[in-house]
This record gives C-alpha cells, sequence and structure tokens, in this order.
C-alpha cells in the first residue's frame, strides 16, 4: 500500500541534524530505499514529503519514528489513478 508522508521540520533542526540522522538510518540499512518510491523537499527547505509502499502500517511507523524528535509527520494511505480510467469512471458517475 502506498502511503503519503508529509514531514516538516521541527523548529531550530539544523540541516547537520537531518543529514546526520538519514546518513546514520542509512548505514544501520533501515531507511529501506526500496520502498521510498518519491523523496520531495518543499522549496525553502524544511519540509516535504515521502511517497513509500508498506505493507504492514507498524513497519512504516517504525521506520518513520527515528526521524520524530526532528520532524513531525502527516501520514496518509494514498492510491494510484490512471488518468483515463479515472476520467471514464468519472464520466459514468456524471451520467455521461
Amino acid at each position: 500500500m502506498l502511503f503519503y508522508c508529509e514531514f516538516t521540520w521541527f523548529p531550530g533542526t539544523t540541516r547537520e541534524e537531518v543529514a546526520q540522522r538519514v546518513v546514520q538510518q542509512h548505514d544501520a540499512g533501515l531507511n529501506h530505499p526500496d520502498r521510498i518510491k518519491g523523496w520531495y523537499n518543499l522549496v525553502g527547505g524544511g519540509a516535504g514529503f515521502l511517497i513509500v509502499d508498506y505493507d504492514d502500517p507498524k513497519q512504516l511507523t517504525a521506520f518513520l519514528q527515528p526521524y520524530m524528535d526532528l520532524m513531525s509527520f502527516d501520514v496518509r494511505a494514498i492510491t494510484q489513478n490512471d488518468y483515463n480510467s479515472t476520467v471514464e469512471e468519472m464520466r459514468r458517475l456524471a451520467g455521461g
């Protein structure tokens, strides 16, 4: 299942702290890059989002928890839509 994980750094969190944590988790084999389908930062820094693929929400929580002293997360399950199929389904729903 895909999850949208929006993050915002806490006030006072530094680039160095985030960099150290990312490298620490990566070197320990705990970031699971194969599960990260997208990683985006917002312009200006200090916020962004990940798209990750986990079947077990507990595993997703275990992935995010080591970062929770540096940033907050808003996590939502998401589904992917094929544009053409979605428009056709909407057309049927709209009665057209």
